[in-house]
């Protein structure tokens, strides 16, 4: 396992990253009988999306298109179940690494923006329909092998903090691209961040310095139910040399502003709007529910976050406001009340500052957790400004306009961090 994942480490340097120890020639278009089932076999409505060329176009621009094509021949190779885990967790842990490389100027691959967070996107549906549709001569649990490879193609996993001494340690979180039924070339500034931060070391406000680790999280309510945040954020809080000092999540939010949520709320309530796969949550405004799998903790929890010196600090090219606004239902009532001051006691909660969708849960959950396993940590919310500047031709993928947008947010999501992990 350890050569496979040096194997896939080196590979990722390529031009054309991929655990090359895993592809067989043999069956290098793919085609081995037993291996691949029709191409008829039902994907998710996320995974049917794929059909719009313009998502093959993202992938083959970053040069991706390798990935997608050569992964149907090493799942080939994987001769028993454990065979296939460790064959997901290295082409996943490729992806990733891929993915961060390009994203940081590292890997030359294409002609999008390095910071383009869509191929990554794309490129791990894509190779999870390519899952879906493998047929091996063993039974397997296809379910928990695409979370294998989902997690590690998102930095769950191989992913650790160095745990340099006297180095401040900061884990964030950001998300996939929604709203892709609406507009299908739509990216996400927080996914983009968390590629062009992962791994990097910053200097902090007061001169010292900081190791950055993030991962990209889905935007599906299923995920989030079977656990995804807390797998992400629980190794970060365990005590340890590798712990987090520092920990935000990070989510597209509001038109040209940033947002420092002053409080994450229980509740799901954004219905109708839906999730990636057109999931609903069952949570409206007049009828919130609680998330499956929470663990105990209040209605509401307010950022630790030092928003003061981070609202006071940073400002430009976008301002950062803190957002103390939560809608609840009161002590003894029944209907939702909108409050622009936090909540008040006893209070049932509808929405946080980031809303009763997915962006608050995850707020909510990484939050409820580092309350429980390292409640002296700092740790909130951040809403980046909504990323702007598609072309007006549906055919175009990006433009000069989209791209400077997506370098500016990343630039101030770092510029907030510099000042939110100061040591105090």
């Amino acid at each position: 396992m350890m050569f496979l994942r040096r194997a896939a480490s080196a590979a990722a340097l390529l031009v054309t990253v991929l655990p090359v120890t895993l592809a067989s020639p043999a069956h290098a278009d793919g085609s081995a009988p037993a291996c691949r089932a029709p191409a008829s076999v039902p994907l998710d409505a996320e995974q049917a999306r794929l059909t719009d060329p313009r998502t093959t176009a993202l992938v083959e621009r970053a040069g991706f298109g390798d990935f997608v094509r050569r992964l149907p021949a090493a799942l080939c190779t994987a001769h028993t179940p454990a065979e296939a885990e460790r064959l997901l967790d290295s082409w996943g842990e490729a992806l990733w690494q891929a993915s961060v490389r390009r994203a940081q100027g590292q890997r030359p691959g294409g002609d999008l923006a390095p910071g383009d967070d869509r191929p990554l996107y794309w490129a791990r549906l894509s190779m999870t329909s390519a899952l879906a549709r493998w047929q091996p001569a063993f039974a397997v649990d296809r379910a928990a092998l695409r979370a294998r490879f989902e997690d590690a193609s998102r930095g769950l996993t191989d992913n650790s903090f160095r745990a340099t001494p006297g180095v401040r340690r900061v884990f964030i979180s950001g998300f996939d691209p929604f709203g892709l039924d609406a507009e299908i070339r739509r990216a996400n500034p927080s996914g983009s961040a968390a590629l062009q931060l992962n791994g990097r070391h910053v200097t902090l406000a007061d001169g010292s310095r900081a190791e950055i680790r993030a991962v990209v999280l889905p935007v599906r309510y299923a995920d989030f139910d079977a656990g995804i945040v807390e797998r992400a954020f629980a190794p970060r809080l365990a005590a340890g040399p590798g712990a987090a000092d520092v920990i935000t999540t990070v989510s597209q939010g509001y038109p040209g502003i940033f947002t420092l949520e002053d409080w994450a709320g229980r509740a799901r309530s954004a219905d109708p709007y839906p999730d990636n796969v057109r999931a609903l949550s069952g949570g409206t405004r007049e009828h919130p529910v609680t998330a499956p799998g929470l663990g105990p903790g209040p209605e509401f929890i307010r950022t630790t976050l030092p928003a003061d010196a981070v609202t006071a600090a940073v400002q430009a090219p976008y301002p950062v406001l803190l957002n103390s606004d939560v809608t609840e239902i009161p002590a003894g009532g029944t209907a939702p009340v909108d409050r622009t001051d936090g909540p008040t006691p006893g209070s049932r909660a509808v929405a946080g500052g980031g809303g009763g969708y997915l962006s608050n849960e995850v707020a909510y959950r990484s939050n409820r957790l580092r309350a429980e396993l390292a409640p002296q940590l700092p740790g909130g919310h951040l809403h980046t400004p909504v990323l702007t500047g598609l072309p007006a031709d549906s055919q175009l993928l990006t433009g000069p306009e989209f791209e400077r947008n997506e370098s500016a947010i990343t630039a101030e999501v770092r510029s907030v961090l510099e000042h939110a992990a100061v040591r105090r």
